[in-house]
């Protein structure tokens, strides 16, 4: 990677602002100063500015608890994006594993590492996604055999897959799911009727929401969580 790409990538600056670092003579790159940005620098060779290492962030993964009006994305010009929402650290790179509607609170996982990130989506890996539901109506009795069996949607021709629901009261549930079709939750409870009122995500595989987080507040995967998904 050339040096001046290198800098602007792991220091956080423009490409501008590297180039005029290292023609400043403020990088080294293998302990000698580096002042042609296109030199370029190798795994093995330590990079400094202003005498500090630079060097590539590790993998990062955090879960952030997720208020209702803002948007899983990184940028938006009409809402708030769960990326102002982690304003200490550095935005680049990160992304959503699984996204939430706007209206949908609850537990989202945000990362660096793409490979990761397809484990928590992807459909082959079968990774369940558990749900808080409050409805309009009252939900009947055979609800968890109808989810059970599958629903077709409108407008699809494949039945969704099995799913787990679980009646807390006559408008409360909690729904397990393998997969993740577009407004898949309101879309099934539609198929029967009724309506979606508010919905919650608590749970992706073995990862819940740390009642500890507020909306809004976020904090980085613990290892023994980062293990439970490997």
């Amino acid at each position: 990677m050339r040096l001046d790409k290198y800098i602007s990538h792991f220091a956080g600056l423009s490409r501008k602002e590297a180039r005029r670092a290292i023609k400043a003579g403020l990088v080294t790159v293998a302990h000698h100063a580096a002042t042609d940005p296109g030199t370029e620098v190798t795994p093995a060779a330590p990079v400094t500015m202003h005498g500090r290492p630079v060097q590539p962030l590790g993998p990062r993964y955090f879960m952030l608890h997720k208020p209702a009006g803002v948007v899983c994305a990184n940028s938006d010009s009409h809402h708030a994006t769960v990326m102002e929402l982690l304003a200490e650290e550095d935005p680049r790179d990160l992304h959503v594993a699984g996204r939430l509607d706007r209206d949908t609170t609850g537990l989202v996982l945000i990362t660096d590492d793409g490979q990761w990130s397809h484990r928590i989506t992807s459909p082959r890996h079968k990774l369940p996604k558990r749900y808080r539901v409050t409805l309009r109506d009252p939900v009947s009795d055979q609800a968890a055999e109808q989810f059970a069996a599958g629903l077709l949607l409108h407008g699809e021709q494949r039945p969704t897959r099995p799913a787990r629901l679980w009646i807390q009261s006559p408008r409360q549930v909690e729904l397990e799911l393998l997969e993740g079709r577009y407004h898949q939750v309101k879309r099934m409870f539609a198929a029967l009727g009724n309506a979606v009122e508010t919905l919650h995500r608590q749970r992706i595989g073995p990862i819940e929401l740390d009642p500890t987080l507020a909306p809004g507040e976020y904090r980085p995967l613990r290892p023994e969580e980062l293990q439970q998904l490997s």
